[in-house]
């Protein structure tokens, strides 16, 4: 069964670091495009951050840029969300999701419709 786990969220102060990891299971992700999304509340969701399947090719948001770094670890079917100079305003929920092998060239590649498969998030607050 195809699974996508989120963690390391949690409680940090504001300029602080954090790193997440969205780590799947029953398949291998090595050739599709993972996205990072966020949530926060009373808010819609937002594409944070892609990755093609080799990694060679990457994308963030303007709020995010020069902050986060995403990278994969296809050995450890494993991609990474590093996350510094935290902002109160980047408190959220954080999601991985699976899109498919170009999701990367598509027209929207951090829009939620081109994503098939989610995990069940990590909550991150940026408070002091």
């Amino acid at each position: 069964q195809l699974q996508l786990v989120e963690s390391g969220g949690g409680l940090v102060q504001p300029g602080g670091s954090l790193r997440l990891s969205c780590t799947a299971s029953g398949f291998t992700l090595e050739h599709f495009t993972i996205g990072w999304f966020r949530q926060a509340p009373g808010k819609e969701r937002e594409g944070v951050s892609c990755i093609n399947g080799s990694g060679a090719s990457t994308l963030y948001a303007e709020s995010v840029k020069g902050r986060f770094t995403i990278s994969r670890d296809n050995a450890k079917n494993t991609v990474y969300l590093q996350m510094t100079g935290l902002r109160p305003e980047d408190t959220g929920v954080y999601y991985c999701a699976l899109g498919a092998v170009n999701t990367m060239w598509s027209a929207s590649p951090l829009a939620s419709y081109e994503y098939n498969d989610w995990g069940q998030g990590t909550q991150v607050t940026v408070s002091s």
